[in-house]
């Protein structure tokens, strides 16, 4: 199994205000998949994304990938993990203003041993006309692909996609989600993706469900919808 997650448990806070967010996360995830975390806020999809992430650690439990656990690792082997297997994606693009489009995307190339070629991934993501400009000469869309382009340049096994469509309009939205499902096609990096938005979940192969730190559904798709047909 190539991401597996076991027994995960987290809590945040101390005494009284010591609040559960997990409860026991069994989950596994295929290589290759795309797979959508939902449930409402505060329902701990944004905190196993950041379990799986390497940003946060369990409480109890472990995440593998790979064969890799990321509960035997120090600090520094754990740096080099979220280095050789991960691509983060976030709601906020995260760009360094003084670098043009094609500098930010060089600068996750820099930190892979096999990274993509930078110019052809700017083709792909339709920034190659706009690689010279600074992100602020850029729309919020164009900001996002460059920020895509920035984690997958790396390669990664795993690209990680916290509400990576939440401060966009419709249009762009799917344009992105559209991006999301090329790039996990043509590059077979596997997607772990959270949202609120219900219709996402149809270009899924697997969707869970998460409600008061716990799964409540573990469902795959029979039958995927094309990112350009979702309507919301």
């Amino acid at each position: 199994m190539f991401l597996e997650i076991k027994r995960v448990t987290k809590s945040f806070g101390e005494g009284e205000s010591r609040q559960e967010v997990l409860k026991g996360i069994d989950l596994e995830v295929e290589k290759g998949e795309i797979c959508v975390l939902l449930g409402p806020s505060g329902s701990g999809k944004s905190t196993l994304l950041n379990i799986i992430g390497g940003i946060d650690t369990p409480d109890e439990g472990y995440i593998s990938i790979n064969g890799e656990k990321t509960a035997d690792m120090n600090e520094k082997a754990l740096t080099r993990y979220r280095r050789k297997h991960l691509g983060y994606i976030f709601q906020q693009y995260n760009l360094i203003p003084n670098l043009n489009i094609k500098e930010n995307v060089e600068v996750g190339a820099y930190l892979s041993d096999s990274p993509l070629d930078v110019d052809g991934l700017l083709k792909t993501l339709g920034l190659y006309e706009h690689r010279h400009k600074l992100p602020n000469q850029l729309s919020g869309g164009q900001q996002q692909r460059t920020a895509i382009g920035r984690a997958i340049v790396k390669n990664p096994d795993i690209l990680l996609c916290d509400e990576p469509t939440g401060a966009l309009d419709y249009k762009t939205s799917k344009e992105i989600l559209k991006l999301i499902a090329e790039v996990n096609e043509k590059y077979g990096s596997t997607v772990i993706m959270v949202t609120h938005n219900d219709a996402i979940k149809l270009m899924a192969d697997r969707v869970v469900k998460l409600r008061d730190g716990v799964i409540r559904h573990n469902t795959l798709n029979e039958q995927k919808t094309a990112a350009a047909d979702l309507e919301w």
